[in-house]
This record gives C-alpha cells, structure tokens and sequence, in this order.
C-alpha cells in the first residue's frame, strides 16, 4: 500500500498521537494524496500558531473553545462551528476551553506523514 493512502478502514484507538508540544497533540486519521482528516487536542491555553499553507483546509470543531484567527478576521468558534481557510491564508487559534478540531486538508498534508 502506498505511504500516500490510508487503509479503507481507520480505528481511531489504533492511530498514534503525535506530540506537537505546549498543549496540542494530533492524530492522522483517514487520507488519500487528495483529501486528509486530522484530529488535534488542545489543552486549556494551547496555541495553535500562526502559519500558511497551500492546501484548501476544513476545521469542524468537535469540543472546545477556541479563537481562531482567519487572514485579518478573529471569532470565537465553538462545538459544532466549521471554518474555512483558503490556501495561503494565515491563520491559528488560541484554546479557550480543552477541545478537539477534526482538520480536513485537500491535497492531503504530505508533511504530516513523514
């Protein structure tokens, strides 16, 4: 199997978490070279910093409270919200409250695999 494709099935209790430091871990779940979802924790406090990128990005947030910066746009988004970023478009969070973000990325985030 390629390193560019995930299995068909994807256990969440089977994938590892990779720690990214000061309070935020994430999980690589399901990917293909052209889509990518990403489950990433965030302690109390935890800062996701500001960065770009060109791939199209998606973020569901499943619990939590965040800030999230967006270009020169800053709201607070909470369970249930969505958010878009366009590729190369800076943005980051700031957790509000403990939480966790499913990030979706087309094409998928090769640097997150290696």
């Amino acid at each position: 199997m390629s390193t560019n494709i995930s299995k068909p099935f994807v256990f969440w209790n089977e994938c590892e978490f990779k720690d990214l430091g000061k309070g935020v871990k994430r999980k690589i779940l399901a990917y293909s070279e052209s889509l990518m979802h990403v489950e990433v924790h965030f302690e109390e406090g935890a800062v996701g910093d500001m960065h770009f990128h060109p791939h199209e990005q998606t973020t569901y947030v499943l619990s939590g409270e965040f800030e999230f910066t967006i270009g020169n746009e800053t709201k607070i988004v909470k369970s249930g919200d969505t958010l878009y970023d366009e590729p190369n478009v800076l943005h980051g969070c700031r957790c509000l409250k403990a939480g966790v973000l499913l990030d979706t990325f087309t094409p998928m985030r090769k640097d997150f695999i290696k």
